[in-house]
């Protein structure tokens, strides 16, 4: 049973799928609730159980490991965002694992019921297709970088991005509250030294300030062209 009130699960539902009160409800009605400590893992890698997951509050990150062990941030999931679903759709077992990063509350749907959800609203079933193709987008933006961006263009990249779209007030130019720099890292694949001495640097030019609220980039066209 969900820890989170009726009112608050309807109301991320509705905004998830972009849908009435009533397929909200049908929804909530459909779904098994979880709740995931700090550090728990949500699902693991090569998990045939193919159910769909619904964040209701906190926030997840969906993690692999590379050959060598190294640690690889694909996503990161809060409230309101799907995982699992193109593993529902596709009928193969999950490749990535999920971990709560805080205490997480979950809608599990399993794999028939989520189909049947897509069959009889078409709020549900657009709203998965539009995340998938957003994810398709997203992981071929991050393979491109890979190839094209050294390792402190994809920190300015991923700055510009977060002040642009997300973890800031959308002005282009405030990330608040700011990046954690372990987390940035995984984000761009590099190390936390090396986040920190990027942004220290940007600092010490006059290009970003800080302080224990926010990150704001003074100049992000220059940072922009510092991207290489």
């Amino acid at each position: 049973m969900s820890g989170v009130d009726l009112g608050t699960r309807l109301d991320v539902i509705a905004q998830a799928f972009a849908c009435s009160a009533d397929v909200a409800q049908a929804i909530d009605s459909a779904a098994y609730y979880g709740r995931h400590e700090p550090q728990a893992t949500i699902v693991w890698a090569g998990d045939d159980a193919r159910s769909a997951f619904l964040v209701i509050a906190g926030h997840a990150q969906s993690i692999v490991y590379s050959a060598a062990g190294a640690m690889v941030l694909l996503d990161s999931y809060e409230a309101g965002d799907l995982f699992g679903e193109a593993s529902v759709l596709g009928g193969i077992a999950i490749g990535d694992e999920v971990v709560a990063v805080d205490t997480v509350e979950t809608a599990k749907f399993a794999n028939q019921i989520f189909i049947q959800l897509m069959e009889q609203h078409g709020a549900v079933a657009l709203a998965v297709l539009r995340r998938i193709a957003g994810r398709l987008s997203e992981t071929t933006r991050r393979m491109v970088e890979m190839s094209t961006l050294s390792a402190t263009g994809r920190i300015y990249a991923e700055l510009l991005r977060l002040a642009r779209t997300g973890g800031g007030l959308a002005d282009g130019r405030t990330i608040a509250p700011p990046p954690v720099f372990s987390a940035l890292a995984l984000r761009v694949q590099s190390t936390r030294e090396t986040v920190s001495r990027t942004i220290n640097d940007l600092e010490r030019r006059g290009l970003v300030s800080r302080d224990a609220e926010r990150l704001i980039l003074v100049a992000p066209h220059r940072i922009e062209e510092m991207i290489i």
